[in-house]
Parts: structure tokens; C-alpha cells; sequence
């Protein structure tokens, strides 16, 4: 065989070699990039942001006031070149639908409901959920119906007791519970306006300058919507129904011991630490860090959380095997 038919055989090998190297590294990122897709629940269209393997193990996202999906958007990418990552928007918040107040049932109940119809219209049927702010009292509703399909449980900022409750943030609130007039009403769309927005980013945080204006700036559009506030007024007034259900959340943590990572922003105010520390009293396995930032943790301290995340839900892997 020639020098040059040599030469250029093993060209074409290197050259088959380096295209089938460069579709590897384009299923990877098809794979890992992060998608945006609308399905149908009923008669509302949900919104969710996906990545990941689809046969990797899944993580579902649940999301907390007055944000979206759109507050995992840096975790996702964190997270799926390993794990199959899905985060949906509840109806009423980020690009989901956002039917009027008299035209839908904006409860804690109700919006379980259409999670669980979003995780079997996408066939989810085992999942870690991580759990924030509103996405605690919906999340754990999905896990008592359905304790079979949860691996593990990340939670953020979400409350289960009665301690996570007992601050002057809730007040007001506790007030439109007992008596939800006008007048009440009125107070509370205060916590709906730019500034209460932002305070919620940035109160309790090591470093303002590290937390993105495109935070409020993506999330106080959607609140003012027309009709919007009476949505988020509706919920307020629904998150009265949660204290009542903590007993059964309580009881699914001690009869199922989840294995589960808490990452609390130990200085917010709306949830602060005093909820997280009374999951010790009934979860056996249990990974508790306070992270020095505020309510919205993920937006200061999103790397540290993703790296607990992987080692944690690695170690739980490694166990169940």
C-alpha cells in the first residue's frame, strides 16, 4: 500500500473518528440544554421548563411566591447532566395560564391537584421534590397522596410547622385569614408592589450586588397583571388552610422517612430558621444546612445548593443500591 493511500485512509478514520465525537457532544447539550414546553391540564395550559436524560432519575421543581420556574433557571443546568429536571409554573404565575379568580379555584388544594395531573400527563411517576415557599404546602399535598413516588425531598425555605409561622411577616396575613374583608385585602397588596418585589430578593443577603434586577424585573410584570392581584389575594387567604394539614405532612415524614437535604436561607423572614429546625424531630435521615443569605437562596448561594444537591442525592443513590 502507498504512503498516500495510507496517509489518507487513516485521515478518513480521524475524520469519521472527530464527527462521531462532535454528535456525542451534540446529544449531550440537546440533552442537557434547558427546553420550554406548554402541556395541557384540563383546560389550562401549564408551562415547565425540562432538562436532562429522560431516563436519568427526576428532579420536580416546585416553585414559591412570587417567582416561577423562573427561579431555577441557573439550578436546572446545574443539575441536568445528570438528573432529568423539571420545573413547572403554577397557574396564575410566570408563562402558565392565568385564569380570572371566579373562572378558576386558586387554593393550595386546587393547585395540588393540577401538579398532580402535570407529573401523570407527563408520566412522573417517581421524583425527589424540592420544596419552596408555596411549593412546601403543594409539594408535601403530592407526597401524602402519593408516598410511593418520592425518592427524596429537597427543601428550601418551605414550612411543615407551626414555629415557621409564629413571626410578625404573618400577621397581617393570619388577620386576613380569621377575617378576609376589603379592608384586609387592601393591606395586604402592599406585600404585591415593586418594593415589597424586591425586598424579597434582597433582605438578608450578604451582597446585594450579586442578586440580578432581572429578578424583579422578570417577576413584578406578571404580578401586575389585570386581575393578578386578586389571584395572589386569593392565596394568602388559602395558605390559612396549610397550618391544618401539618399534623398528616408530619406523620407522612415519620411513618415514610424521606431521606431529605434541607438548604435554608436562615435569614429570611417570611419562613425563618425556626421552621427548619423542627424537621429533625421526625426525619431519621436528614442533611441540614443554614446558608447565610435570605428568602430567595438560591439567587446568592445557587452553586453551593446545586453541589449539595449532587452529593446528597448521590449518597441516597449509592444507599438504595
Amino acid at each position: 500500500m502507498s504512503y498516500w493511500r495510507q496517509t489518507s485512509i487513516v485521515v478518513a478514520l480521524l475524520v469519521f473518528a472527530s464527527t462521531k465525537s462532535i454528535e456525542a457532544n451534540a446529544d449531550t447539550a440537546n440533552t442537557t440544554q434547558v427546553q420550554h414546553h406548554t402541556v395541557k391540564v384540563g383546560d389550562l395550559d401549564l408551562f415547565y421548563r425540562e432538562a436532562g436524560p429522560a431516563n436519568a432519575p427526576t428532579i420536580l421543581l416546585l416553585h414559591g411566591f412570587p417567582t416561577s420556574s423562573h427561579m431555577f433557571r441557573n439550578l436546572i443546568p446545574a443539575l441536568s447532566d445528570k438528573y432529568h429536571v423539571i420545573a413547572p409554573d403554577y397557574p396564575g404565575f410566570g408563562n402558565s395560564s392565568a385564569p380570572p379568580v371566579d373562572k378558576f379555584d386558586y387554593s393550595f388544594a386546587n393547585l395540588a391537584n393540577v401538579m398532580e395531573q402535570f407529573t401523570e400527563e407527563l408520566k412522573l411517576d417517581k421524583y425527589s421534590l424540592y420544596l419552596m415557599d408555596y411549593g412546601a404546602p403543594i409539594g408535601f399535598r403530592l407526597a401524602v397522596r402519593h408516598p410511593e413516588r418520592v425518592d427524596t425531598l429537597i427543601i428550601q425555605n418551605g414550612n411543615a410547622y407551626d414555629e415557621g409561622l409564629d413571626n410578625k411577616f404573618w400577621e397581617p396575613i393570619k388577620a386576613y385569614w380569621k377575617k378576609p374583608t376589603q379592608e384586609q385585602g387592601k393591606k395586604l397588596r402592599s406585600l404585591l408592589t415593586l418594593g415589597a418585589t424586591k425586598w424579597q430578593y434582597t433582605h438578608g443577603v450578604r451582597n446585594t450586588n450579586t442578586i440580578s434586577p432581572d429578578t424583579w424585573g422578570h417577576v413584578q410584570p406578571l404580578l401586575d397583571r389585570p386581575g393578578n392581584q386578586e389571584i395572589q389575594l386569593a392565596l394568602f387567604y388559602s395558605y390559612g388552610s396549610n397550618p391544618g394539614h401539618y399534623p398528616e405532612w408530619q406523620e407522612y415524614l415519620r411513618t415514610h422517612q424521606p431521606p431529605t437535604l434541607i438548604v435554608w436561607g436562615k435569614n429570611d423572614q417570611i419562613f425563618p430558621d425556626a421552621g427548619a429546625y423542627p424537621y429533625k424531630r421526625d426525619l431519621k435521615n436528614l442533611e441540614f444546612h443554614l446558608l447565610d443569605t435570605g428568602h430567595f437562596a438560591l439567587e446568592e448561594d445557587g452553586p453551593t445548593i446545586a453541589g449539595l444537591m449532587r452529593s446528597f442525592l448521590c449518597r441516597q443513590a449509592e444507599q438504595s443500591h
